[in-house]
């Protein structure tokens, strides 16, 4: 007992005998100590005196597919900063390859009676995922909300970018140039912001006059959400003779940069790539990448307003906020070349 309250005591940055009235359900200790005191318990892993164990911590459970995107480390710093000014902690999950799935978590952050989940990259936007414990959640009433697009039939808040809008800006910005071989590299084909990129794509090219006449396949690869898929995919549409890429991810991009290389083609002179997200860094890459921005302070704060309006007990809709993205032209694309349809230049031995 002692040492739980010293441990206690020092986390939170108060004496352990405030701890002490806390647990014991003494008067005379503000509300905003006693919330701190009680997080520190769920955080440290020690169990709530039975008579508070009914109530939930004031911890917030952040759910990310992965650090390997540099997307997801800069919108937890968004979501954690205005977690930690309304007086929540947040809890950082993000699913590894050695089985933590986000199942899992969300079985831990319930024992941990969290006040509520923000969901990013997660299995909801999978067609072919399994969604049970979303509708757990949901018989639960826990607050919860979901980044990006979602399947139909979840039934939770969601803060997205329009996907579809993406497209459009970077087809056209490639058009500009004088592209007319312009491919695209999505996720999985169950992925619901790839459909929607997808979609844009089809009928950005059906309403492209100047475009050679090309069976849409030879225009889209699917791979998975990395370098190495992204260079996989981007070789084959260079192989067909594509002179514009626009890549689902800034790290399918980064991929799609270095199959251009690989096939001795020069970025931008030579193969025009676009990447999605403007991830931190994507300015110092080389050449600087050209991305369509996801407004990630924006989203991150009105994701945190929708939960926190969820805990107080106001009923939030659950319907799409849809926020408007922003291309960043840099180095990575440039004036197509001069013969529209090329074939990537042959290794010497």
């Amino acid at each position: 007992m002692t040492r739980r309250l010293a441990e206690v005591a020092k986390y939170v940055g108060v004496s352990e005998a405030t701890v002490s009235r806390v647990l014991n359900g003494r008067p005379g200790i503000s509300e905003s100590t006693r919330a701190a005191v009680l997080t520190a318990l769920d955080v440290l892993g020690y169990e709530r005196p039975t008579k508070l164990r009914g109530e939930r911590a004031r911890l917030v459970g952040l759910v990310l597919p992965e650090f390997g995107n540099p997307i997801f480390p800069a919108f937890a710093e968004v979501v954690a900063g205005a977690l930690a000014k309304r007086g929540f902690t947040p809890v950082l999950c993000t699913r590894t390859a050695e089985g933590v799935s986000e199942v899992d978590y969300v079985d831990m952050l319930l024992d941990q009676h969290v006040s509520g989940v923000i969901f990013a990259g997660g299995d909801y936007a999978q067609a072919d995922a399994d969604h049970e414990h979303y509708r757990r959640l949901a018989q639960r009433r826990l607050p919860v909300v979901l980044v990006n697009a979602a399947v139909e039939g979840i039934g939770f808040p969601t803060v997205a970018c329009d996907d579809g809008h993406a497209v459009e800006q970077a087809y056209g910005h490639l058009t500009s140039l004088g592209h007319e071989r312009i491919g695209l590299v999505l996720g999985p084909s169950d992925h619901v912001p790839s459909a929607r990129k997808l979609a844009a794509f089809t009928a950005a090219v059906e309403a492209s006059h100047d475009r050679a006449d090309v069976p849409l396949d030879e225009l889209v690869e699917r791979t998975i959400f990395s370098m190495e898929g992204g260079h996989a995919a981007a070789a084959r549409l260079i192989a067909r003779g594509v002179t514009g890429i626009i890549c689902a991810s800034d790290v399918l991009a980064l991929g799609a940069i270095r199959a251009a290389r690989r096939a001795r083609l020069r970025v931008p002179d030579d193969v025009s790539v676009v990447g999605y997200d403007d991830s931190p860094f994507m300015a110092c890459t080389d050449p600087p990448l050209t991305t369509v921005r996801q407004p990630i302070e924006a989203m991150g704060q009105a994701v945190v307003r929708m939960l926190v309006r969820q805990a107080a007990g106001d009923t939030v809709p659950a319907d799409e906020l849809l926020f408007e993205p922003e291309l960043v032209v840099r180095g990575s694309t440039g004036p197509a070349p001069s013969v529209t349809v090329r074939r990537p230049r042959q290794r010497s031995v």
